[in-house]
């Protein structure tokens, strides 16, 4: 597959996922997905990770730790880019860290399994000023460097 359709896959697997509930930890299509889980879901959909299993973490992880744990995990599979293209992926910080995930529809248009909506939403973040003010950057996933 050439970029496009690699970007493509990653997007329409994303939208496969709208509606779906908020729920911690979960990572069940229709029932229940947190931040996290949707990004590893999704990109191993695309089949550009492999099952990525995340240790246990309490729901409220990033108020309390020094350690940005989440960006831990995601520098393992993922890079930090300048631009964020459909495909990517869309930090925002919440707490002491970047701590909530997105995949980028066409920025600033993002999918994510928001709390605050009790679901994955597709959210212009230029409307939304929590978002916009909380964005700590892109990252692209490694394997999908073919530019």
């Amino acid at each position: 597959m050439n970029e496009r359709e690699i970007r493509s896959v990653i997007v329409e697997e994303a939208r496969t996922w709208l509606r779906t509930p908020w729920h911690h930890r979960a990572r069940v299509k229709g029932a229940g997905v947190d931040c996290a889980n949707i990004l590893c879901a999704v990109y191993h959909a695309a089949g550009l990770v492999p099952e990525i299993k995340l240790p246990p973490y309490p729901i409220d992880w990033h108020l309390h730790q020094n350690e940005p744990t989440f960006l831990h995990h995601l520098l393992h599979y993922a890079r930090p880019v300048a631009d964020g293209l459909p495909g990517d992926i869309a930090m925002f910080k919440y707490g002491r860290h970047a701590a909530h995930g997105s995949i980028v529809v066409e920025w600033p248009v993002v999918i994510h399994a928001y709390r605050d909506e009790r679901m994955v939403v597709l959210t212009n973040v230029s409307r939304s000023p929590d978002l916009a003010k909380r964005f700590a950057g892109f990252f692209r996933v490694k394997d999908f460097d073919v530019r």
